[in-house]
């Protein structure tokens, strides 16, 4: 029999600790970070991965009109139905970006988008209302492709 004044030996939480050594390393890839941005600031280095600028070659507004998780409708400036899909896939997706912006800024969701090819290639749609932009080569040929096709129909 156990008497109520011995304790049992609870165990070590030494097992649930993270290494000191991966702390360590932890704390010199923060410090390492730090110090290259910083570097980059101080020199004025200039940025990389931002799309070079290219004179526009088409552009072209439509209104995206959501309805549903998957399904939008394409609609033109003056209201004209040019699409109706179901699963509208990554027009889907854009529609979605463009909408919650819009929702944050507290702008209409039914105001014209518009899709912008420029020179180099690029193809970008780019919310005038609340400076929100999307580069749709971005996220591979096939996405880039949907809105192409809608390019062409407009």
């Amino acid at each position: 029999m156990v008497s109520q004044t011995q304790t049992r030996a609870r165990p070590s939480d030494s097992k649930d600790m993270i290494p000191k050594h991966l702390l360590l390393a932890m704390l010199a890839l923060v410090i390492a970070s730090l110090a290259v941005v910083s570097f980059s600031v101080l020199t004025g280095r200039d940025h990389v991965g931002v799309p070079k600028s290219a004179p526009i070659v088409a552009e072209r507004s439509i209104i995206l009109k959501g309805g549903g998780a998957q399904a939008v409708t394409v609609l033109s400036t003056d209201g004209k139905l040019l699409m109706d899909l179901p699963h509208g896939g990554f027009i889907t997706v854009i529609q979605n970006g463009m909408e919650r912006a819009r929702l944050t800024a507290g702008v209409d969701k039914l105001l014209p988008l518009r899709i912008v090819e420029y020179a180099n290639g690029r193809l970008t749609a780019q919310d005038d209302y609340t400076g929100w932009s999307a580069e749709l080569g971005a996220f591979g040929s096939d996405n880039r492709a949907a809105f192409e096709r809608l390019m062409s129909q407009l």
